[in-house]
This record gives structure tokens, sequence and C-alpha cells, in this order.
């Protein structure tokens, strides 16, 4: 080999390498994983998903996530979802009621797409329609999915995204549930953010866990 075809070959060599680097250099970096504390973390795994990250999340139903849909933030959702815990930022008070209504987005932003639009408030097995219900798992893995998201995107001024909390006395004939929780920062009472007793479009039950123990 020449001189000169040494030097071609070595300037083909130079040119390949500078565009991965390129390609590299500007490829999007993939979305941190969110945070979690260790019950966070079991929503996820005991099923078998991924948690959310800051990007996408994963939309139990069926039942126990029997079924599941990947919702995809676009920027029109994080816009309108921006926009609502925007109208919260008075009180720790109005936080919670903006919660509300971002979870009253994401029923209508899933609904059609997976048919929870025919949802009803309370469901189990006894209604035989699993395909278009969430049970209490799902609303609280979905809710729970959508804090942390809106949580990751700083939206929240005066909450926390708390650990689920179950209940359930066989005793006094209190069936079992469990909840998506806000944590209140300055205060640390904790709250729950709780879909499954409402039905399509409703707002979830927002009170505080020491009440919502104590209700059937």
């Amino acid at each position: 080999m020449d001189e000169k075809e040494r030097l071609a070959r070595l300037g083909k060599a130079f040119a390949f390498y500078g565009f991965a680097l390129a390609s590299t250099l500007a490829a999007p970096a993939p979305a941190s994983a969110v945070e979690l504390t260790e019950p966070q973390a079991a929503l996820y795994s005991t099923v078998s998903i991924f948690p959310p990250d800051a990007t996408k999340m994963t939309v139990c139903y069926g039942f126990v996530c029997r079924r599941r849909e990947i919702l995809d933030f676009t920027a029109s959702d994080h816009a309108a979802l921006t926009k609502i815990l925007g109208a919260g930022k008075a009180s720790a008070a109005a936080e919670r009621a903006a919660v509300q209504k971002a979870v009253i987005w994401f029923d209508h932003r899933m609904g059609p797409v997976i048919g929870t639009d025919k949802r009803v408030a309370k469901a189990d097995f006894r209604y035989f329609d699993a395909p278009h219900n969430f049970d209490c798992w799902d609303t609280t893995r979905n809710t729970t999915s959508l804090l942390l998201v809106l949580q990751e995107w700083k939206l929240f001024k005066y909450h926390l995204v708390g650990d689920p909390h179950y209940r359930g006395n066989a005793l006094v004939l209190q069936t079992p549930h469990n909840t998506a929780v806000l944590v209140d920062r300055a205060t640390k009472i904790e709250w729950s953010v709780d879909l499954w007793p409402r039905g399509y479009l409703q707002p979830p039950d927002v009170m505080p866990i020491t009440q919502w123990v104590t209700e059937d």
C-alpha cells in the first residue's frame, strides 16, 4: 500500500469514528428512573412491570394488572397536567384538589384507549367485566404512578408521594382495600388518593389516612 492510499484509508476511518461519536453525543439520554421507597417499588415488582419514569407509565387494568397499556406522556399531556397542578399553588388543600383533577384527567385520557370509560365504582369479580374495570390494586398502582410522575416533574409544592396504605378487618366486616397516598410536607399528615370507590370521571376520595382506615 503506498503512502497516498494509506492516508486516504486513515482519513475514512477518522471520519467514521467522528460520525459515530457525534451520533452518540446527539442521542437523547434515557429517562432517569424515579426514586422509590421499598413499598412503592413492590407495587411494580409484584406484577413484573417497570416503575414509571418522567416520560411514561404502565397503566394497569383488568384486575391485579392482568391487562396493561403504556401511557407515553406527550408535550400536550405535560402542559395539561402542569396547568392543572398550577391551579393548586395557593395552599396544601388547593394542591390536593388539583390532584383530584389530575386523576380525573388520567381517567379521561386512558378510558377511551383501554375501555375503562365503561368502568364502575368499587369494581370486583362480581361484576364479571374485568376487561373494562380497575380493582383497587390497579387504582393504587395507577394513581401512585401518576403521582410519582407529577413529583418527578416537580409539580408538587406542598406534598410528597407516600407509601401505599392497606386496610381490612374481617372481625368488623371491613373488606381488604388499598390506596395511593400523598404526604403533607409541613404537617406530615398522610392523605389517601383513592379512585376505586368512584366511577368514571368522578374525583377520587381524598381524606386523611386516619379517616380512610375506618371506611368500608
